[in-house]
């Protein structure tokens, strides 16, 4: 323990500046460690003060909250039997700490990252969205005890961060009493299952799903599940994007559907007026074959990698102007990390009931137009039609 003095010494030191920020724990010592990293935080408790650590495991959070005299044993043992790296925050300065592989341990001062402190209240992690539920088991996610699978962990992790955004989109929307969700391209179903049991089972809502998918050993696959767990109002049909009919689409979901298949997804959402329409598009293939290549004005074309990027910014902003044209607020967003998976951008559009220029969308659309060298978008000829 004495050989973090320094470091117990400027906690000790900041408490009694009152400019304590956090303190964060990184870089495990193994990367099979379910623990991924630590954060510190000042509270008071029962008028007491305290430190307040969440541990970041790769399914879970938990928190637990230990006095100033009994942290100093528990980060002396994290950091020489857990973790390579710990940074305490403060308004004065930052202190880097690092424990190498023979234990020798180093210490470094820097500039403050924070100019205010976090408020001293005590709360409770981010709540987890899914529960324990037979479609974990049956789709490989939890073993049969309900624990989640280590190879897994990113998929769960995927599900979780999937309902928050639906959880607060569906929360300020203004839907039916009884909610008809069509999710386009559902693959496995992995999202389809949770989104149903979470809307109907923990957010208690009259809901029906139905699951778009082309591979009919999938559907079938999907069905069977869908039957073992009593989701009664959940069903998944062989067909493709472009023949579903159904008038009736108060939220349409549509991630990863190939290429032009979200456009036509979003035309569909479009086209029945829904309320909420989420995307999360994986290739860009249609603007890509009418874009010559570098020209003078934009020589970022001529190399592959920002080729590609611009592809995509070009077709997801098409896209949301688009939406907005039709009078939905749009977002563009990061869904899951790029440490998990490229297809990581998450297009929004909910229904709004303000007044759109499309005078002035039409002018931002022309510009990209004439700016990158197209002519249309899959999505404008289909509304158009």
């Amino acid at each position: 323990m004495s050989n973090f003095l320094p470091l117990f010494e400027a906690i000790e030191s900041s408490i009694q500046r009152d400019d304590f920020v956090k303190i964060t724990l990184s870089k495990p010592l193994s990367k099979r460690n379910e623990l991924v990293n630590v954060y510190i935080r000042y509270i008071v408790l029962k008028d007491k003060p305290h430190l307040s650590f969440t541990y970041r495991y790769k399914t879970n959070d938990q928190v637990k909250n230990y006095t100033i005299a009994e942290t100093q044993e528990i980060i002396s043992e994290m950091l020489l039997n857990a973790f390579r790296f710990a940074t305490l925050f403060t308004l004065e300065e930052d202190l880097q700490i690092f424990v190498s592989k023979k234990k020798v341990i180093s210490f470094k001062k820097q500039y403050p990252s924070f100019k205010n402190k976090p408020p001293e209240i005590h709360n409770q992690p981010k709540e987890r969205k899914v529960t324990k539920s037979d479609y974990l088991k049956h789709l490989g996610v939890s073993d049969k005890d309900g624990n989640i699978i280590h190879k897994m962990a990113d998929k769960f992790r995927q599900i979780n961060k999937y309902l928050e955004i639906i959880d607060d989109l569906v929360s300020n929307a203004n839907l039916p009493k009884t909610v008809h969700i069509v999710d386009m391209g559902s693959g496995k179903g992995y999202l389809t299952f949770a989104l149903y049991d979470f809307l109907k089972n923990k957010k208690d809502l009259d809901i029906e799903i139905t699951g778009i998918e082309l591979r009919p050993k999938l559907v079938n696959y999907c069905n069977d599940i869908a039957k073992r767990c009593g989701f009664e109002k959940l069903n998944f049909e062989c067909k493709s994007i472009e023949d579903y009919n159904d008038k009736r689409i108060d939220i349409l979901i549509a991630l990863h559907a190939c290429d032009t298949a979200t456009d036509d997804a979003i035309y569909k959402g479009i086209h029945s007026k829904a309320e909420i329409i989420v995307t999360a598009p994986c290739c860009h293939k249609q603007i890509r074959q009418q874009l010559k290549g570098a020209t003078p004005e934009n020589p970022i074309l001529k190399y592959g990698i920002f080729k590609e990027r611009q592809y995509e910014m070009l077709t997801d902003t098409m896209r949301a102007l688009l939406l907005e044209k039709e009078n939905y607020q749009t977002k563009i967003f990061e869904f899951v990390s790029n440490e998990h998976t490229r297809k990581n951008v998450m297009l929004v559009g909910k229904k709004s009931i303000k007044k759109t220029d499309t005078n002035l969308i039409d002018s931002k659309i022309k510009k990209l137009k004439n700016d990158f060298g197209f002519t249309e978008h899959y999505l404008e000829k289909l509304i158009k039609n």
